[in-house]
């Protein structure tokens, strides 16, 4: 069977630190390795960040813009330079992209998320490799990725991918910054998220004066991706050649195991598609009918509410510590639940003063975490 591959490369990867100006020879090699892995079969897709970099060097700007509308229009002007960068060196190796530009208002959406979902097939059935950013031209605060470690690992989600690769200017997971603290131990594979808590890890907020995402968004982006059941490996965006090696069993980089992946793609979009309004805190027999036996949530194992939020938007379920258990699409808005927590569900018609939903989160529309 076909296996998809999700590359992600980071600025700090395409770019050259001092000035910001693209890193030639490293898009050269990463589009002559993505081609040479698409001839024999894998399918591919590409997650680039880069357009503001590009934009600011095109622009002669020397740091990266604070506003959201003057990153917009750098963004703008950089996205298409970009683009036809890559498409220069892929078109000399005959291999064919798409440029696919996303914001995360495409993903929130049942039907836009289908239709992302359907493209995305039929460009990788049609052998073409698509080249994916954040529409940073159009997207707004509120629906954001944030950042494109983040992006990658929905895509990666998307597709249905077997791998995710996170390229970055280190070349793999560390106990603590390697470039400020000469005892920092590498961390070779990571078979739990949990672990990167055992170990203390010490990680930073930012990658580099020209991106914005550092290893704090990459292992979370590896939390999603594995979530999703997609093996996912931190590595030097330097070598893309180590793309071929790690395919070939070499143990470069550090990579997160995957968990077993959600069989239903409705609920890989309520795991990792939606952006959550609120919060529901259950008590703790709630929480073992949830996790051990399967069950809907009632309103009964309800104790707290806490946000605003409509019918059929999503939610996170947590215990009573606050440990997160699952999300779900909920049945009621927030201001019902807030007069019908605790309570049985033959009560409910009584309280509201009209007949409700029996389940507060329907087990068909709920995801364990």
């Amino acid at each position: 069977m076909l296996q998809t591959l999700v590359v992600k490369i980071g600025t700090s990867s395409l770019t050259q630190p001092a000035n910001g100006l693209l890193a030639l020879a490293t898009i050269a090699t990463l589009v002559e390795v993505l081609s040479s892995l698409r001839q024999r079969g894998y399918r591919i897709v590409l997650v680039s960040s880069g357009a503001v970099g590009v934009g600011c060097a095109r622009l002669g700007m020397t740091e990266r813009p604070r506003t959201i509308a003057l990153k917009q229009a750098v963004a703008a002007v950089g996205q298409g330079r970009l683009i036809r960068i890559y498409d220069d060196f892929f078109t000399s190796l005959q291999q064919p992209i798409a440029q696919v530009l996303l914001t995360r208002s495409d993903l929130v959406q049942r039907n836009s998320y289908l239709n992302v979902e359907r493209t995305f097939q039929q460009l990788l059935q049609l052998g073409v490799i698509p080249i994916v950013n954040e529409n940073d031209t159009v997207a707004v605060d509120e629906l954001k990725f944030g950042d494109n470690d983040t992006l990658s690992a929905l895509v990666a989600n998307l597709v249905r991918a077997d791998w995710l690769f996170l390229l970055t200017d280190v070349d793999r997971l560390y106990s603590a910054d390697p470039r400020s603290d000469p005892d920092a131990q590498p961390i070779s594979r990571i078979s739990r998220i949990e672990q990167l808590k055992e170990l203390q890890v010490k990680i930073g907020d930012r990658g580099s004066r020209w991106g914005t995402g550092g290893m704090t968004t990459k292992i979370a982006a590896a939390q999603i991706a594995v979530g999703a059941g997609v093996r996912t490996v931190i590595t030097d965006g330097r070598h893309p050649r180590n793309l071929e090696k790690i395919l070939q069993g070499e143990a470069i980089g550090t990579q997160f195991e995957p968990q077993p992946r959600p069989a239903s793609a409705r609920k890989r979009w309520i795991a990792h598609g939606l952006i959550p309004t609120g919060t529901l805190y259950l008590d703790d027999g709630a929480v073992k009918a949830i996790r051990n036996a399967g069950r809907s949530l009632l309103a009964t194992g309800i104790v707290r509410v806490e946000g605003e939020f409509q019918s059929q938007e999503a939610v996170l379920l947590r215990d009573r510590s606050g440990l997160e258990i699952a999300r779900g699409i909920v049945n009621y808005h927030s201001t019902e639940l807030q007069q019908i927590k605790g309570q049985q569900s033959d009560a409910i018609a009584t309280i509201l003063g009209y007949p409700g939903a029996e389940t507060v989160v329907h087990r068909d529309n709920l995801v364990l975490s």
